[in-house]
């Protein structure tokens, strides 16, 4: 049959009569009836509605592999990708005659008509799928390029006939399956201009004609169809705002009737493939739809949120889902927003249009989320979230089997062939979908990496990228060459999925019974007056004299007041009660410099502060617990950094007397309270601190100064105050793990080492030297820290030259390493055109840090990554030796959960797990794990308490600490770990036989607690029998005084002093 008689055959269709279509309706229904899933439709609205997940499971990352066969991909367009556009025979499009009219410099106009070259480099293309390993291709056909004036009733084009064949072919020998898309928004301009467009409904039979023709000529070797790619951006971009080709402003009833028109030239290519090529060619056809996601306002489900929230995917995907995989008709949200304008589906129309999908084709990606979000967020939020679209459309359309046709997000071009942002949305997209699939049910059988090259992006012309292969527009050799991406995806692919990391799974073992079972908190606030008035009023009151009930002073009397003892702060009280709730044995808290000495130097003494502080210190070793004690906690909140105000005055720590002034007053808290301290903080992270200055010059001579201020604290420790006291002197870093963004690339590599070198080294290693450097090393500034300068573009060194005095001062100037550790950070090089387009200076590190997507986070978006402190402390001891103990002074996470924290609790778990596995399997000489902190004051809610109108409440967190301790850590089925004596103290003889003969020490005290008390009585007996015997004589003898006259004289008994 010629082509021509085909192509009128299947304009028949047409005319099909009302009676069979309603034949079609009475089948649809019985086949519902047997098919629950089929028409369980219109449930999406349930999915705002269910209970919400706690953070953590809602955040877990899903190890797992997906369904074999599942189909790995990855596609490009026409348009976007091909060049050679007046080549060949090739018509013009509305996109060629868009970007000629548009305001586009030259660079732009000469690489779009060149684009990636694949028209001619379509070899290229197919090794770099067979380098990704995946098993599909989407490309789209060029319509003007098969047919220049864009009527299929034309001889088409063989040479474009012939490109295509040879690709499909190709792809086939190599096992790729083509998925071929006929219409990818390159309308052929003779279309636009003579009939308007999709505008004009004479369109919906010329494509009907061109999809023929394609089927006939394509489709024995293709056994997947897409007809039209994401047509809501052609309805609102393309006739509505303008932002697309072919440019049109035709507001929403110009996209109203353009999305009206591609949805009925969708059904009449579906009825044509469906009727007289399927029987042969066994394929399957549908559309691709593009969807964003959108979640109600503040997380606030309410009926109004959820409402809007519907009406807005309803708005996007529902709007051409909804009548293909529906009703067959608009969603009534669309057709009473838009009223009049809104084109209507007759009762045949709706029929035809129903069920015109073998598989439901989605979009997901910057072209729905980026574009036009005001018109359809409706107020609420929109999100990143494939899982819940996938979700949705299960819900709504009675769980069709999904492809994800297009998936990915982009990168700015500057950013090359490191496309680190690209890799972990991908990792976050695919994960979700394997979520979809496992946990939620949803039939997705492929998926669609976007796009195999870097192409032309539409509106965004060259600005963004989006390709798995890089390609350099400003040469004309357009290599392809692999970005990072494309290696990410050849591990997925290959893969089949996420392998799990066998490092993660949970171990027993338990802690040693001298382990530090702390909680940290900041500046620890001073109340002066106790409770009590008795220690400052000296009335005394009379009460309810008149019936009134009313305490009245006494006139002229006056009482002596005391002074208020510890237990009279019932602040102290309080608090400390809260700690002991807990279980913990170390309680850290920070002295106030300006509280002390608000002058800076011992010429005034706040005697008062002091008397405070060691009320606290000697109550807390009442509970037998014990203190570590922050001699300096910078704070960048207060106008003077917490330093006394005559100090920050004159520079500050960029002064060098400040370091003078410090030991001064390191000296004054050693002698006060050193008695009742048994680990000494110096400074809080001081690396934090330098974030406040401006440039490099500031920040080395901050450096500088902290460390000396330590270090002659500590010297002045040891020399005069060790001998009797035994504490031991640290200081605190903040310690975050650092990961390379991407570890394949020994430029990220290091730049997560060099991170940590400034960050750690810089004060680490003066102090201590490194391990590499042998025992007797010298300590100064690593060589190591200042090779790593030569490697970025700085404007100096971050260091000081050390004296020989000052090496000396610094050697060894530790007791023990502290570390805070929160979380871990993705590290990358700094980019230099990053640093050159905000004319600002790179971190004097050169890194560019940022955070995995996939990672679990909080509300302030501090990443729960638990084996980034295992590898903290590995990488610590690795450098610094055993020879010290760690401590972990402070590590927590911000929880706005009221009192069931659930995302502390497992933050809490999962970290002392890694610790666990640090000290039991990496042998590191850890001895410390403070949770911060103690009680909330002010969002965000770090506190393991909450505080609301002076009442405090334990959080769900506390019992699991609690737990912890108990057991000491997790041991083997949960058993209670008991400390003997002789583990954290050397048992004497005395106390063993003891313990050894108790039962028979019992029973000896209590026989001669028995003899004593017979004793005494009986003593008492005696006594009082002689009293009343000379009581007697007494009286006789005064009577027989008055029978005889003699006078006697009472006189008052005298009380002894």
């Amino acid at each position: 049959m010629k082509l021509e008689n085909k192509v009128d055959s299947f304009s028949m269709l047409n005319n099909s009569s009302s009676s069979a279509l309603k034949h079609l309706l009475v089948c649809t229904l019985l086949l519902c009836g047997g098919n629950k899933a089929a028409c369980s439709l219109r449930e999406g609205k349930k999915i705002w509605q269910q209970p919400k997940l706690d953070p953590v499971e809602a955040q877990s990352f899903l190890y797992d592999t997906f369904p074999s066969g599942f189909l790995w991909g990855t596609g490009t367009s026409a348009f976007q990708t091909e060049g050679f556009w007046d080549q060949e025979g090739k018509g013009s499009s509305v996109w060629d005659h868009f970007t000629s009219s548009s305001v586009w410099g030259s660079f732009e106009a000469e690489a779009i008509s060149l684009a990636s070259d694949s028209y001619t480099r379509w070899e290229e293309d197919v090794k770099a799928l067979e380098l990704l390993g995946v098993k599909s291709y989407s490309f789209s056909l060029s319509w003007p390029r098969l047919f220049p004036d864009g009527n299929a009733r034309s001889p088409p084009n063989t040479a474009a006939v012939e490109h295509y064949s040879r690709l499909i072919e190709r792809l086939l020998e190599k096992k790729i399956e083509p998925i071929v898309t006929l219409y990818h928004w390159d309308l052929p301009q003779v279309l636009q201009e003579q009939y308007g467009g999709w505008r004009n409904d004479t369109l919906v039979e010329l494509f009907q004609e061109y999809a023929a023709f394609c089927f006939d000529t394509f489709g024995t070797h293709v056994k997947y169809w897409l007809t039209i790619h994401n047509p809501y951006v052609v309805a609102v971009h393309g006739y509505g705002t303008g932002m697309h080709a072919p440019g049109e402003t035709g507001g929403p009833a110009g996209s109203l009737t353009v999305a009206h028109n591609l949805i009925r030239a969708h059904a009449k290519a579906w009825h044509t493939y469906d009727t007289h090529f399927r029987p042969n060619q066994k394929g399957k056809i549908s559309i691709v739809l593009g969807s964003h996601w959108i979640e109600p306002q503040g997380g606030q489900a309410t009926q109004d949120n959820v409402e809007s929230c519907q009406q807005s995917i309803e708005a996007v995907l529902g709007w051409f889902a909804n009548p293909i995989f529906g009703d067959g008709d608009y969603p009534v949200s669309l057709r009473n927003r838009h009223g009049g304008i809104m084109p209507t589906f007759t009762p045949e129309e709706k029929l035809s249009v129903q069920k015109t999908a073998d598989y439901f084709a989605l979009s997901f990606g910057p072209n729905n989320l980026r574009l036009g979000q005001k018109l359809v967020r409706f107020n609420q939020t929109v999100a990143l979230d494939l899982r819940r679209v996938l979700k949705w459309i299960k819900l709504e359309y009675g769980d069709p089997r999904v492809l994800v046709a297009e998936a990915g997000w982009f990168s700015e071009a500057s950013v090359e062939r490191e496309d680190t942002v690209a890799i972990y949305l991908m990792k976050k997209f695919v994960n979700q979908v394997l979520q979809a699939i496992r946990t939620d049910g949803v039939q997705v059988f492929g998926y669609f990496a976007w796009s195999l090259v870097d192409g032309f992006e539409w509106n965004y012309g060259f600005t963004v990228r989006r390709g798995l292969f890089h390609i350099d527009f400003t040469q004309k050799n357009r290599t392809r060459t692999p970005k990072t991406s494309a290696q990410y995806y050849q591990h997925l692919v290959a893969d089949n999925g996420f392998l799990r990391d066998e490092t993660l799974r949970e171990t027993d073992g338990v802690f040693p019974c001298d382990f530090h079972w702390g909680i940290a908190d900041s500046t620890l606030q001073v109340h002066f007056y106790p409770f009590s008035p008795q220690f400052t009023d000296p009335h005394l009151y009379s009460w309810n004299v008149t019936g009134d009930k009313l305490l009245r002073p006494v006139q002229g009397v006056s009482m002596p007041t005391r002074s208020p003892q510890c237990t009279d702060y019932l602040a102290i009280r309080d608090h400390l009660r809260l700690f002991a709730s807990t279980g913990a044995s170390h309680y850290s808290f920070a002295l106030n410099w300006s509280l002390i000495l608000p002058h800076g130097d011992l010429s005034n003494v706040n005697n008062e502060a002091l008397r405070y502080y060691r009320c606290v210190l000697t109550e807390i070793k009442k509970l037998n617990l014990e203190s570590v004690v922050i001699l300096y906690y910078p704070t960048q909140r207060a106008p003077n950094l917490g330093l006394p105000g005559p100090i920050h005055a004159i520079g500050g720590w960029l002064n060098h007397s400040t370091a003078e002034a410090f030991q001064e007053y390191a000296a004054l808290c050693f002698q006060q309270l050193g008695s009742w301290v048994r680990y000494w903080i110096t400074i809080n992270e001081p690396n934090r601190l330098l974030d406040i200055y401006a440039n490099g010059g500031e920040k080395r001579r901050a450096a500088h100064s902290l460390l000396l201020a330590h270090a002659k604290a500590w010297r002045l420790y040891e020399r005069e105050y060790y001998s009797q006291q035994k504490a031991l002197v640290s200081l605190a870093l903040h310690a975050d793990w650092t990961e390379p963004a991407i570890p394949s690339l020994k430029s990220h590599s290091a730049a997560a080492h060099r991170f940590l070198l400034f960050e750690l080294g810089r004060f680490l290693d003066p102090l201590l030297g490194t391990k590499y450097e042998g025992t007797h090393g010298r300590r100064r500034y690593s060589q190591e820290l200042k090779a790593n300068l030569e490697n970025i573009d700085l404007s100096g060194s971050p260091f000081l030259s050390l004296t020989a005095n000052e090496k000396e001062e610094l050697k060894g100037a530790l007791s023990f390493i502290a570390l805070n550790h929160f979380t871990t950070r993705l590290v990358s090089p700094y980019p230099t055109t990053q640093a050159s387009f905000q004319r600002k200076q790179p971190p004097d590190h050169g890194c560019l840090t940022l955070s995995d997507p996939t990672w679990p986070s909080s509300g302030l978006g501090q990443a729960i990554v638990p084996q980034g402190l295992r590898k903290l402390l590995k990488w610590v001891s690795q450098r610094y030796g055993k020879a010290l103990p760690i401590i972990v002074t402070a590590i927590g996470i911000d929880d706005q959960a009221p009192v069931e924290d659930k995302l502390r609790q497992h933050y809490l778990h999962s970290y002392l797990q890694e610790a666990l596995k640090a000290r039991r399997l990496d042998g590191v000489n850890l001895q410390g794990f403070y949770m911060w902190k103690l009680q909330d004051r002010h969002d965000p809610k770090f506190g393991l308490f909450t505080s609301s109108q002076h009442q405090s409440k334990a959080k769900a967190s506390v019992a699991a600490y609690k737990e912890i301790i108990h057991h000491r850590g997790f041991p083997l089925n949960g058993t209670k770990q008991t400390c003997r004596l002789s583990e954290p103290h050397q048992q004497c003889s005395a106390c063993v036989w003891m313990l050894r003969n108790k039962a028979m020490l019992v029973f000896g005290g209590c026989l001669l607690i028995a003899a004593v008390m017979f004793v005494a009585l009986l003593t008492t007996v005696i006594f009082n029998k002689m009293g009343r015997s000379r009581g007697g004589r007494r009286r006789m003898k005064w009577k027989r005084k008055r029978r005889e006259g003699v006078p006697v004289r009472l006189w008052p008994r005298m009380a002894k002093y």
